[in-house]
C-alpha cells in the first residue's frame, strides 16, 4: 500500500497520511484502494479497504468517516466515538479533536484535502475543501475551531486537482474575486471564455489573510496521475482516497515505507 506522507514541521505526535489509490481489493474503476462507501463500489470490498488501511497505518481506532457534502460545518471527533450514527454517517466536510487516538478523516477525488496542526501537537483537523468549501469559509472555520494562534498553526495540502486541470465557469472566479481581488491570481483565461483554477493557491490566500502562513505541499495532482489517484473529474464514476490526521499518545515516529509531500 502506498501513501503520501506529509512533509512539514509538524511535532512527531502528530501522524498524517493521504492514500492513494494503490493497495487495496477493489477491481474495475475503483481499482484498487478505494475507501469511499456511498461510491457505487461493493460494502464488502469497501470495508475490507478500510480494515487494510487501519493495519497499514496501525490506527488507534476507526476513524470518523463523514458525509460530506461540499459545505462548511466541521464536527469533534473524540476517540471510542462510533463512526456512525444508526442514521448513517455525520454530515460535515471537516473534524477537529485534541483528543489523543481521535483520527480524524476526510475523503476526496479531486477536491483539496487539508490536514491541520498546531506546532506543540495538541490539536489536529482535517478538511474537505472543493470550491464550494472554500467559497463558504470552510477553512475559516477550520482555523476557528482548532482555536489556535495563526503563528502555531501548521498545514499541510493534499493531492488535488491540478492548476492546468480544473476548468471553472466565469461564476466561479467572480465569487473569489468578489471576496478577494487577489483571488485573480488563482485563476488563467482558457481561450474557450472559462478559467483554470488553482485550489492550492485559493487556499493559500485564505490562509493567508488569516494570518497562516506556515502551508505546506499542494504539489499532487490528481487529474493528471491516474496510475496513483481517483480523479471525479477524469473518469466520474471513480474510487475516493483518504487523508488522515491524528495525536498519538506518545512521541515515536517510526513508520513504513512512504512517499513524502
Amino acid at each position: 500500500m502506498q501513501v503520501i506522507q506529509p512533509d512539514w514541521p509538524a511535532p512527531p505526535r502528530v501522524r498524517a497520511f493521504s492514500t492513494t489509490r494503490d493497495g487495496g481489493v477493489s477491481s474495475g474503476v475503483f481499482s484498487s484502494l478505494n475507501l469511499g462507501d456511498h461510491v457505487g463500489d461493493e460494502p464488502v470490498r469497501v470495508a475490507r479497504n478500510r480494515a487494510l488501511l487501519r493495519e497499514r497505518l496501525s490506527l488507534p481506532g476507526e476513524p470518523l468517516w463523514l458525509r460530506q457534502v461540499h459545505g462548511c460545518n466541521l464536527v469533534p471527533s473524540q476517540a471510542g466515538a462510533s463512526p456512525a450514527s444508526s442514521s448513517g454517517p455525520c454530515e460535515a466536510d471537516g473534524a477537529v479533536t485534541s483528543d489523543p487516538e481521535s483520527v480524524c478523516a476526510v475523503m476526496t477525488a479531486d477536491c483539496l484535502p487539508v490536514l491541520m496542526c498546531d506546532r506543540q501537537g495538541t490539536r489536529v483537523a482535517a478538511v474537505h475543501a472543493g470550491w464550494r468549501g472554500l467559497a463558504a469559509g470552510i477553512l475559516e472555520e477550520a482555523f476557528q475551531a482548532l482555536g489556535i494562534c495563526a503563528k502555531r498553526v501548521l498545514v499541510w495540502l493534499g493531492p488535488a486537482i491540478g492548476p492546468q486541470a480544473f476548468e471553472v465557469g466565469p461564476e466561479v472566479r467572480a465569487r473569489f474575486v468578489e471576496f478577494d481581488p487577489r483571488a485573480a491570481e488563482a485563476f488563467r483565461l482558457r481561450p474557450d471564455g472559462r478559467w483554470l483554477a488553482d485550489l492550492a493557491e485559493l487556499a493559500r490566500q485564505r490562509f493567508a489573510r488569516l494570518g497562516v502562513t506556515d502551508v505546506y505541499g499542494g504539489v499532487y495532482c490528481t487529474f493528471s496521475d491516474p496510475r496513483r489517484f481517483f480523479s471525479y473529474r477524469r473518469d466520474g464514476v471513480t474510487g475516493r482516497m483518504a487523508s488522515l490526521i491524528w495525536l498519538s499518545r506518545d512521541d515515536d515516529a517510526a513508520w513504513g515505507d512512504a512517499s513524502h509531500g
